[in-house]
């Protein structure tokens, strides 16, 4: 179950970092159909430039996908400079693109949403691999899996008073949802090791 604690981690990792991707593109989609014909070239070329990025972040997760634990650890390098990519084209955007507040909003709600359903389904495959093990030391997953919940329930409070605020720049966003991210790494990999551990005392 160890190795299996861990894939669960890289996964979980990959998946919330792929929907974020999703979320973004999907966002944008929306604003591409509206451009005008003299934005609506460059708005193509920066959406087709952020599909190869999750694209290539997508093909690299499925190669690492039935690799073991060392590979992960070394893959996940890669794929954070991929995420770091994908983050810095989109910040370059809003930047560019001067105050597009209106398309900053909607991206943002679409992405906090990502991370929402990503802790969500986080939890859930925790709740049903901790049901699979049988150990004494089921008050540490128990405790794993309350803190996890806690943890994304203020997540998401702090990311809905930023989207009915409704005036932050994108660097105050992209903070947030920063901020929020790295939580739910810390939350998924300290309920992973709780299960590896209760695993490995059973």
């Amino acid at each position: 179950m160890s190795q299996q604690s861990s894939m669960h981690f890289y996964l979980n990792w990959a998946k919330e970092r792929i929907d974020e991707m999703d979320a973004a593109l999907a966002s944008f989609e929306v604003k591409a159909g509206q451009a005008k014909a003299e934005s609506k070239v460059k708005t193509d070329q920066f959406l087709s430039d952020l599909k190869k990025r999750r694209d290539e972040f997508q093909a690299q997760l499925k190669t690492q996908a039935e690799a073991g634990e060392a590979a992960w650890a070394s893959a996940k390098t890669d794929l954070e400079k991929q995420w770091a990519g994908f983050e810095a084209q989109m910040k370059t955007f809003f930047e560019d693109a001067g105050k597009q507040l209106e398309q900053q909003q909607a991206t943002f709600k679409d992405v906090a949403a990502a991370q929402a359903k990503a802790w969500r389904e986080a939890a859930d495959k925790f709740r049903e691999a901790a049901g699979k093990v049988t150990t004494a030391r089921t008050a540490d997953v128990d405790a794993a899996l309350k803190q996890m919940k806690s943890d994304a329930s203020e997540a998401e409070a702090r990311l809905q008073r930023l989207k009915q605020a409704g005036s932050e720049s994108w660097s105050v966003l992209s903070a947030a949802l920063a901020e929020s991210r790295k939580a739910f790494d810390q939350a998924n990999q300290a309920a992973w090791n709780a299960l590896k551990g209760a695993d490995t005392k059973s």
